[in-house]
């Protein structure tokens, strides 16, 4: 549970709770703090005393209303004994006393009363927290419509309206993707510990902030509060950066250049789509070595990389010419607020002079309108969560000559309905006619990898090896390029496995799975000593199958960097996928009865994922128990019907059960639903 302060601090209790204004006469020395401890965690109200301008604007922010203890001044539903009703379930929300509860239907599908805890964010939704057993705690799915009620708000709402959620479907609210604890939790509240135990599936979660306060993104500050002057902290602001208009383009230039990307590293810890494998991580820290960001995957990102899914930012910024140019989070964003810095086009302006870029000769749209306005082109926004619209931040130019063809969204079309695609497209090319109509966009080559055309290789080596293009496109095209090793893939992938990106680099070492273990020593061994636990920990995923081909000390180095992924996939051991990895790092060790006890417990845990039964079932094949492959197949097929991976897994068991008939019937569904 969530609790005021996560551990003892080790220096004294004076010295904890004197403010800055009240630092002792004789500060300690740097080497003397250093030598004392590491950082602790101390709480924000410990930085309100000196940070008095910054304490304010926090107050009040989506920061500060992440989550909260719910009463009668933070919760804004109707608790007025309202009721909702969904797929033939009439939930009701009403209070006892001065609590809330809901009476709806829990994990068994049988209506429940539970006492609402918390509250989840504010505006422009409000969710509910409740607990389960186990220490597990859980968000409803029916959540509260904070805007105002002329805006449509005002009212209970479902998540998934257009689907028929119930008890036994992964998105019911009793499931993994509704848990708090291992899903939401970290990025709601500050230094957030999940404390899983798979032995007793439990969770024994607590954080030092109920919040996402002060530490949250500037780390623990124990130290800075003994010594403010000596000690720093993480994403402080940069007084000397300025954005000059050095030339005639009408565009601003940093100065001086923008040295760390820290700011959007911190940020990205919770504003981007990607797998966390570790708690132990402060603000400040590199991204990959307590997470991994998602590329421009298929259904995350549309093939031009224009957002799709839930990706939170960060996937899209990389993408932009702005990170390119130096432009960081806070250039737009107050970091405490939360709030814009400026509104409507004046934002831009602070680095698009509006004399050249402010004008309908620029935007061809009336002004006052939404057409002249640069977000609405530029930004287009997509709406999640039924109420929750976010922007785009791959800050493109609109390209409706690519949406047939790549069948991709443009901004011209998601105003004009009623038009075509080649009707804005003429319109674009007309007001541009030296622009960017008819040119490569990396999105042409990432739709070729996904659809397999002829011309993929050209097209994705292109964008590998061009050095102007995004990171995280090339990187994308890398693990695009990878799906068929050739001789020229395998050039590609030798020299981007010494890329100065680490994304590429990662995408390269990913691809040396293709190539049988052996070959794979010379290229990745070298990463088993990275400094970021992402790649150690992917070389050691990579290597482990050629580990008795290693030399004694590249063995040692693969034995360490092993244990960090095992410590990794046991973070996530409250998920299946991370009960599945380690499942098959056993398989590879030989460590077999091991193995089919966690593809047992992810098949128990994801009824529907199927990659857990294909691989127990080819444990049992192994083991010669190919009547329980079948039977296990034949389960898989029932709980998630529309995956080929099971059928296929069955055709094959089949042939080699000697039933041919009923081996090409489940190839022919596998082919059917691939």
């Amino acid at each position: 549970m969530v609790g005021s302060t996560r551990r003892l601090v080790a220096i004294g209790l004076a010295a904890h709770l004197a403010g800055c204004d009240q630092a002792p006469e004789s500060p300690p020395s740097l080497s003397a703090i250093e030598e004392s401890r590491l950082a602790d965690y101390v709480g924000g109200q410990q930085c309100a005393a000196c940070h008095v301008d910054a304490t304010n604007a926090w107050l009040g922010s989506h920061h500060d209303l992440a989550m909260q203890v719910a009463d009668s001044s933070t919760v804004l539903g109707d608790f007025d004994d309202a009721e909702f009703s969904y797929n033939g379930v009439r939930t009701e929300f009403f209070r006892r006393g001065v609590d809330h509860w809901v009476r709806t239907d829990g994990p068994d599908g049988m209506l429940t009363e539970y006492r609402v805890t918390h509250t989840f964010g504010v505006d422009p939704l409000q969710q509910y927290l409740v607990e389960m057993t186990g220490g597990q705690i859980q968000a409803l799915s029916i959540a509260w419509d904070s805007r105002p009620a002329a805006a449509g708000g005002r009212r209970w709402f479902h998540l998934y309206p257009d689907d028929t959620v119930d008890h036994t479907d992964p998105l019911h609210w009793t499931g993994t993707f509704q848990n708090w604890n291992g899903t939401c939790a970290e990025c709601h509240s500050t230094d957030l510990q999940k404390n899983y135990v798979l032995a007793t599936d439990s969770y024994s979660t607590i954080s030092s902030s109920i919040d996402v306060d002060c530490e949250a993104c500037h780390g623990p500050g124990s130290l800075h509060v003994m010594a403010p002057e000596q000690v720093p902290l993480p994403l402080a602001h940069d007084a000397e950066a300025r954005w000059l208009f050095v030339d005639d383009t009408g565009i601003a230039r940093r100065t001086p250049s923008l040295a760390s990307r820290q700011e959007l590293e911190t940020c990205a810890q919770c504003h981007s789509r990607r797998s966390q494998f570790t708690d132990d991580f402060a603000p400040g820290d590199a991204l990959l070595d307590g997470f991994r960001p998602s590329l421009l995957e298929e259904n995350l990102y549309h093939a031009d990389g224009q957002i799709q899914d839930e990706v939170y930012v960060y996937g899209s910024f990389l993408q932009s010419k702005m990170h390119a140019a130096g432009v960081s989070c806070s250039d737009c964003h107050d970091p405490h607020s939360t709030r814009l810095r400026f509104a409507g086009n004046a934002l831009c302006g602070q680095c698009h002079l509006a004399s050249t870029y402010d004008v309908t000769e620029h935007h061809h749209h009336a002004r006052s309108t939404s057409g002249s306005l640069c977000v609405d082109c530029h930004m287009p926004a997509k709406t999640y969560m039924v109420v929750d619209p976010r922007r785009d931040h791959s800050f493109r130019v609109p390209r409706p000559d690519l949406s047939s063809s790549l069948s991709t969204p443009n901004a011209c079309n998601g105003c004009h309905e009623d038009e075509s695609t080649e009707w804005a497209a003429t319109a674009v090319a007309s007001w541009f006619p030296e622009g960017r109509g008819q040119a490569f966009h990396y999105g042409q080559a990432l739709h070729a990898g996904r659809t397999w055309a002829a011309n993929r290789g050209e097209l994705l080596r292109e964008v590998v090896l061009d050095p102007i293009m995004p990171a995280i496109v090339r990187a994308t095209a890398v693990g695009l390029l990878a799906r068929q090793i050739d001789d020229a893939t395998l050039d590609i992938i030798d020299q981007v496995l010494r890329d100065d990106n680490v994304l590429v680099q990662l995408a390269a070492l990913d691809a040396l799975e293709s190539l049988p273990p052996t070959s794979r020593i010379q290229a990745a061994q070298r990463f088993l000593t990275h400094s970021l636990r992402t790649l150690r920990m992917t070389a050691a995923h990579i290597l482990l199958p050629a580990r008795a081909e290693l030399s004694e000390r590249r063995a040692a180095d693969l034995d360490a960097a092993l244990a960090e992924y095992r410590e990794a996939q046991l973070f996530n051991s409250d998920r299946a996928e991370g009960l599945f990895n380690w499942a098959n790092t056993l398989v590879q060790l030989g460590r077999l009865a091991e193995a089919e006890e966690l593809f047992q417990d992810a098949i128990e845990r994801a009824p529907v994922f199927t990659a857990a039964y294909v691989n127990l079932a080819d444990l049992y094949r192994r083991a010669g128990r190919e009547q329980e492959a079948r039977t296990l197949l034949e389960q898989a097929i029932a709980n998630n019907p529309q995956d080929p991976g099971a059928p296929f897994a069955l055709g094959l068991s089949l042939v080699r059960s000697d039933a041919p008939d009923d081996a090409f019937a489940a190839l022919e569904l596998a082919a059917e639903l691939a």
